[in-house]
This record gives C-alpha cells, structure tokens and sequence, in this order.
C-alpha cells in the first residue's frame, strides 16, 4: 500500500478503505506519512468529499490512534455538548451545571479559541484560579461527585485530531464536512460520552454559512454517532448575530452567570432551554422535552444551577465568590462606547467582525501562540431588530490595549447596519436531526 496511490483515488473520487485510512492516519501520527502528503489528501476530501461510510471509518481510526476514557464508574448516562463555534457562544458555561442540578452527568471536554471565535477552556479560565487540566482520575471524580466537569484535551487523546487540525487550519481545509464531522466526534467519543448534544450553527458568524450546508453536517455528524452505538442529536441554531450581548471571557462568565440567576439574554436562555431539555431525555433523567425544559426552568429558578456552578468552579479550583462578586474577576481599565451615526433600526450584525474585533482587543487568539486577555471585549447595546437613535450606544467596548482601539472601533461600527424599516430577528433555532430524521422550523 503506498500513500501516493490513496491521495490519487480520494482525487478521483473513490471511497477509501478502513485498511487504506488506518494506513494514511496511522503513518501520520508516527511520523511515517509527511505533512505535504496528508496536506494533499485533506485538499483532496475537501473537493471529492466522503461517503457516510467512509467518514465514519475515519472517525473510528482517529479515537484508536491515542487512548480512550472510560466513564463506566460514574453512574448514569454520560452527557456530553458541543458548538461548531460562534460569537458570544456562552452556552456550555450555563448548560454544564443546569445539567448537572437537573439529574445528569455532564463529562464536558471542551477545546480553545482561535480566530473569530470563542473557546470554552478560556472562558471558564477568566475565573481565577479555574483549572482545565485534570488528570483522568480528577475528571472521573468530579463528574462523579459533582455531576459537571470541563476540562481540555488531555494526555494521548485522540492525536491524529491534534495533528491533523492543526494541518486543516494552516491549509484551507477547515470547512469540510467530512472532516469537521470526524474531529468532533472522535474527540466526544474518546472522550467516554454516550449520549451527544451538537449544536451546530449556521450563519455569517459561523463556520458554515450557509443553513443547508449545516444541516448536511448535522446530518454526518448524527450518522456518525448512530452508527458508533452513541445516540446523537443535532440541533441547527442561528449564528447571524452574536448569542447573548457578551463578546469577551469575563464578561461571558457574568453573562452565564445573569442566566443562571434566571435572567440574562432571552436568546441565550432559550439555546440553553433547548439544548438542556434535549439532554436530559437523551440522558434518561425525564422521558420528554416538555419535561426537560420544565425541569430546566425549575433549576435555573430556585437558585441550583449557580450553586452547581459554585461548586463545579471550586472542585476545579477556581474563586466561587467571583461568581456573586464579579470584581474579583478580571477587569478592562477602559471602556469605549460606540455610537449610532444615524437613526432608525438594526438591520444587520455582522457577527464574525464582531468576533474578530474582540479578537483584536485580545479576547481571542490570532495565532496558537497568542495570549488572551480575560478582561477586555465586546458588550453589545443592540441586537437585530431594535430601534436605534443617532448618538445611541450600539456597543461597549471593554480594553486594555488601545494600540488597536481606532480600528476595532470602525469595525464595530461597520458590523452594526442601520435601516429606516424595522426587520425582525433572524430565527434562533433552524430544525433538529436526529437517527430518525430531520426536521425544519424555517
């Protein structure tokens, strides 16, 4: 078998062979197969594609390249979520311990930013002292005992996923399905979930734009689980403009934190609604969603979901008064406000610049090598669809380092559009796919 003749049939268009992918991912991860010759059969998939098959074939090679955790000590079903990445995605922060003070076990790995996009380990990160590094024995024993943990990607797991996102990202081979769909699930499948909640957004701040392409991918992603004996839902969630109004690591935690208290962005608290009642039927707490969402509102109402949180936070090691006494967590020295020139009504947010404008003020990482400051971000004044006089704020810049503030001002600006007509928001949830099907709201 030689790695030349595989790239030639993916280029063709052939389905690879389970033997012919252990022998290309196998020989990467030791060494033997060249980055330019995996690079070639990344470009290669990104035209031609892959057969269901095929990926999910790819899938099983990358979660036997490294080691697996094993969650059979811990009672129950083990839940597991996971967002393609968006703007102001804050919702593992409030759903990890709704989940765990409605009944269910949340083993959570969850991943880094980079680009425009926020990362989960960052977030919970700004609170201080908050540790995402836990030996196998740690992770086990407080997803036990507490319900909820988040940690990285620890140890030996899964590095053909390490490796080969790595070489995706440098090449222009993110955005491809089959890929995608494969790095998520390896990851949550070695990672010791059986039961899998995918949150997969569609829109200008996403990764995939465009909502038929997103549910092509939650459609991969659910028949991947299926046919690796993990029941899988996707739900098909909005991206258009950033989820809740907190852009930046501190400040989603305060945000998460609103939530839990019971207030917090009305479209932030219904992605976590929904996704919370999903979870918990797949992880047999309760037998419907209208029970799960009930469940849900009960806990974030009598005050148990924060104190889960409190104590998720202080099992890793973190400050839980910093979640009552938000000066305890980390602080811009400055804010900027950015005005409306004109008046009339929110037409537009171009979420990914807001994304990269946080980003530039160092909420977020250009590079692998970039450091994050926790305090600094976006908080937006408007969402799509309210009204907006001239010289009203659109958004609240928090910063540290204005060595950059003339440009991430203007981009802020250029990301809010302005209409004399009133339009209504983009729909917040598109439709769900699950094993028996798909199912569109819009």
């Amino acid at each position: 078998m030689r790695v030349y003749d595989i790239i030639s049939r993916k280029k063709e268009g052939k389905a690879l062979t389970l033997p012919e992918l252990e022998f290309l991912i196998n020989g990467y991860v030791q060494n033997r197969v060249p980055d330019y010759q995996i690079a070639a059969w990344a470009m290669a998939v990104y035209f031609q594609g892959m057969t269901v098959e095929e990926t999910v074939n790819l899938t099983r090679t990358m979660v036997a390249s490294g080691e697996t955790i094993d969650l059979s000590s811990i009672p129950g079903v083990k839940l597991d979520k996971h967002s393609t990445g968006g703007v102001g995605d804050t919702t593992t922060l409030v759903l990890a311990p709704l989940i765990a003070a409605a009944g269910g076990r949340m083993a959570k790995m969850s991943g880094r930013g980079l680009g425009h996009t926020g990362g989960t380990l960052d977030k919970f990160e700004a609170i201080p002292g908050f540790q995402v590094e836990l030996t196998q024995h740690e992770f086990i024993e407080i997803v036990g005992r507490v319900g909820a943990a988040v940690v990285g990607q620890t140890g030996n797991l899964v590095p053909a996923d390490k490796k080969l996102y790595a070489l995706r990202d440098v090449t222009a081979t993110v955005d491809s399905i089959p890929l995608i769909a494969s790095s998520v699930m390896s990851k949550k499948i070695a990672a010791g979930a059986e039961a899998i909640v995918l949150d997969v957004k569609a829109g200008h701040g996403a990764l995939v734009k465009d909502i038929d392409e997103a549910f092509v991918l939650a459609r991969t992603l659910v028949e991947i689980g299926d046919q690796m004996n993990r029941e899988t839902v996707a739900i098909v969630t909005g991206m258009d403009q950033p989820l809740g109004f907190a852009v930046g690591n501190a400040l989603e935690v305060i945000e998460a934190v609103e939530t839990l208290q019971g207030n917090g962005p009305s479209d932030l608290r219904e992605i976590c609604l929904v996704l919370g009642a999903h979870l918990l039927v797949i992880g047999k707490v309760v037998q419907t969603l209208n029970e799960g969402r009930a469940r849900c509102e009960e806990v974030l109402r009598s005050g148990r979901a924060l104190s889960k949180l409190e104590e998720m936070v202080k099992a890793q090691k973190g400050d839980p008064a910093s979640l009552r006494d938000w000066s305890r967590l980390p602080q811009a020295q400055t804010t900027v406000e950015i005005s409306s020139t004109m008046t009339g009504f929110v037409h537009r947010i171009l979420a990914e610049e807001i994304g990269i404008a946080a980003t530039l003020l160092g909420a977020g990482r250009e590079t692998k090598e970039s450091r994050i400051d926790p305090a600094v971000g976006i908080v937006l004044k408007k969402k799509i669809g309210d009204p907006v006089e001239a010289g009203e704020p659109l958004a609240l810049l928090h910063v540290n380092d204005s060595t950059r503030l003339e440009n991430v001002s203007q981009k802020v600006k250029n990301a809010f559009q302005i209409s004399e007509e009133q339009v209504t928001a983009p729909p917040l949830i598109y439709g769900i796919v699950t094993s028996k099907g798909e199912e569109r709201y819009h």
